[in-house]
């Protein structure tokens, strides 16, 4: 079961540079930053109520992240909704025929185990499932 939103992912080429818009116009603050090795990625909160912005940074030059930027350049990259039980979650859509990017879950920041939907399933929205 769906909880919430948990955030919506920037991709950026420079964490430091995109959080300063957000810290100067917005007020809001960077929670400082963390590396997602399973991914390819260095990532930094920005806290909005209970949800947050994640920016996105390529990590390695075969990331994903940085194979989004090359081809559409930097802007929204996924939605991260929380559920309560990710492996329920990701038996259930396997079941039913949903294109999974993971089968199982993986590493992602702060601890929480995360997989990707593929957008081909979602309408066109790449959709990250966390615990």
């Amino acid at each position: 079961m769906v909880k919430k939103i948990n955030h919506v992912a920037i991709a950026v080429p420079d964490i430091g540079a995109a959080a300063r818009f957000y810290e100067q116009y917005l007020g809001l603050k960077l929670a400082g930053t963390e590396r997602v090795p399973s991914n390819k990625v260095k990532v930094g909160f920005l806290p909005v109520g209970e949800s947050r912005i994640e920016l996105v940074q390529p990590d390695a030059p075969d990331s994903p992240v940085a194979a989004f930027i090359k081809k559409r350049g930097p802007g929204i990259q996924h939605l991260c909704l929380e559920v309560d039980d990710i492996d329920a979650e990701l038996a259930r859509l396997k079941a039913a025929g949903v294109r999974l990017i993971n089968e199982a879950p993986v590493p992602g920041a702060h601890g929480y185990r995360v997989a990707f939907v593929h957008p081909s399933a979602t309408g066109g929205v790449l959709l990250e499932l966390s615990q």
